[in-house]
Order: structure tokens, then sequence, then C-alpha cells
């Protein structure tokens, strides 16, 4: 199969790798150093495991690559619109394109720029980042993806991306149940990204200390509790799942927003908390805790880094 990866981080990346290993035509879509070091010298991950992608097919204008049969959009969120007016030359009529950004209003937000009916909800799993220009660090050897119609039926097309993973290291679950998939996600990442990033703290630290753990369960039960008023059929005992998922998190780890506030980079803080304080508001569902973190992370939301 042809697939354009747009966005070549930490999700892009090893999955677009893993692609290319097995034999599929793959495009990546980057920009600036990382695209030059990846024209020079090829692709490559580190950590735990080895890959090196040497030439690969790389650019910034996919006017170049022409339609091809899937597109996985891996941007971060904030730069979601204007990777998107990039999407047009990439489709034919059947093309999916399968959202993999953190949130839960990534599929509606591209649907307003390209024909709704390319978009599949999407969920990646998975530990890794840029470490330099031309060289992603994966850091556990977990690695999955999920995607499903937004409708919940199955399709062709959905089936023949699943089908391409065989035989790699990254799993792939073509999903009917894909709406679930993204809130039970969204559940986890919006607690511990706000709260490593708000505290500075580890996923050990914010999970050990009795105050700061007792702020994150309630971040945890905010969540909850919107998806739930908005329809979505989160399990009785998502809150307690989700702890006892924090609680396998790596000791010494952060959320990419943690990462990113480090780093100076923009924040995808609107999309994590900011999204937890919207729907909370429109569907009467109090949300202390995110507005918190809001208030707290608001002044480097755009990348402003410490002050």
């Amino acid at each position: 199969m042809r697939f354009a990866i747009i966005g070549t981080g930490g999700v892009g990346g090893p999955v677009g790798m893993a692609l290319a290993e097995a034999g599929h035509d793959v495009t990546f879509v980057a920009r600036g150093a990382h695209l030059a070091a990846m024209q020079a010298n090829g692709l490559r991950m580190t950590g735990t495991r080895e890959v090196h992608i040497d030439p690969v097919q790389a650019t910034d204008d996919t006017t170049t690559v022409g339609p091809v049969d899937a597109v996985l959009f891996t941007v971060k969120s904030f730069g979601l619109d204007a990777a998107a007016e990039a999407l047009p030359p990439l489709l034919k009529p059947e093309t999916p394109v399968i959202a993999l950004q953190n949130g839960v209003d990534a599929e509606e937000r591209l649907g307003r720029i390209i024909d709704p009916a390319h978009v599949m909800g999407g969920v990646a799993e998975i530990s890794a980042a840029i470490a330099e220009p031309g060289v992603i660090r994966r850091v556990s050897e977990y690695t999955r993806i999920r995607f499903g119609e937004l409708d919940g039926r199955t399709s062709a097309r959905g089936e023949a991306v699943r089908e391409a993973f065989d035989g790699t290291w990254v799993e792939a679950i073509f999903t009917t149940e894909i709406e679930k998939a993204l809130w039970n996600k969204y559940v986890l990442l919006a607690a511990t990204s706000g709260m490593t990033a708000a505290t500075r703290g580890t996923f050990g630290q914010i999970r050990s200390d009795p105050d700061i753990r007792a702020m994150l369960e309630a971040a945890v039960a905010e969540v909850v509790a919107v998806g739930r008023a908005k329809g979505v059929a989160l399990a009785p005992d998502a809150v307690k799942a989700t702890m006892e998922w924090i609680g396998k998190l790596p000791e010494g780890g952060r959320a990419s927003m943690a990462v990113d506030l480090e780093r100076g980079n923009p924040l995808e803080l609107p999309w994590l908390s900011g999204t937890v304080v919207r729907l909370g508001k429109q569907l009467g569902v109090p949300t202390p805790v995110h507005s918190v973190i809001c208030t707290i992370l608001k002044l480097q939301q755009d990348g402003k880094g410490y002050i």
C-alpha cells in the first residue's frame, strides 16, 4: 500500500518505519532540520528497537507525493489546521485519513477542513519522541494503534490498513468502538498531562504524594464525568481502572505535554484540560481541577517555557 505520514515525530516516525520495513511505499511529511536530516542520512530509530531507513522518502510538499491509499495524520493538536490544508493532493475518493492526535476533537476539526468521509478516528499508544533531527528515540517496546470508522461500521479500507501492519512490530486494531477507545485514552492523558505539567513532577511523584494523588484522581474523575454526560459508554469502574493504569506508568516518566513545557514548545493544553473545561461548561459538569491546570499553564501555552 501507499502511505503518507503527516508528522514524523514520536508517533508517525516509528509507525511509518514499521510500514516501510514491511515493504510498503511510505512517504514521510516533515519540515525544517528534521526533514533535512532525513533527506541527508535517512530516518533512524533508537532505544528499544534499532531501525534505520536510508534512503527515506521524505518531503514537505504533498503535491509531489500524489494520491495514496491511506494517510496517518500524526501532527500535534496545535498544528492540525495548518497540516490539514496539505491533505487534498494525497486523497483518492476512498483514502482514509486516520487522526492520531491527543484529545477527542481532532476528527471533528479535520472534518471541517476536508470531506469528513475521509476521516477515521485513531488512538496511538507509544512512548517515543524526536531525540535529534533525523532520530526518533523509542523508550518502550509497547506500540499499538487503534482506529475505526466514526460511525462504528466495518470497512474494506480499514481492514486493508490493519492488514498492512501484519508481521510488523506495531499492533494495529481496527475497531468498531473508536469513540470509546478515544475517551479511555483521553481520561488517562488529560489527567496525567495536566498534572505532570502543572507540578513539573514525574508519574511516580504525582501518584505517590498523598495530596497530589488526590488531585490526580479528582482530575481523572472529572474527565469521566464529562464523558458520561456526553453519552460515552465509559465503564462503571473507569476512575479506578485509570488510576491502576497510572500506577503502571514508568516511575520517572512524564506526559508529553510536560516535556513540551520544559523544552519551551507550544502545549496541547487547549485540547486536553482545556477541552475538559469547555465540555464541562456545555454539559453542566464541574471541572475545578482542570480549570486550575488551565490557569496555571496559560502563560506557557504558546511555547514560552518556564518563567
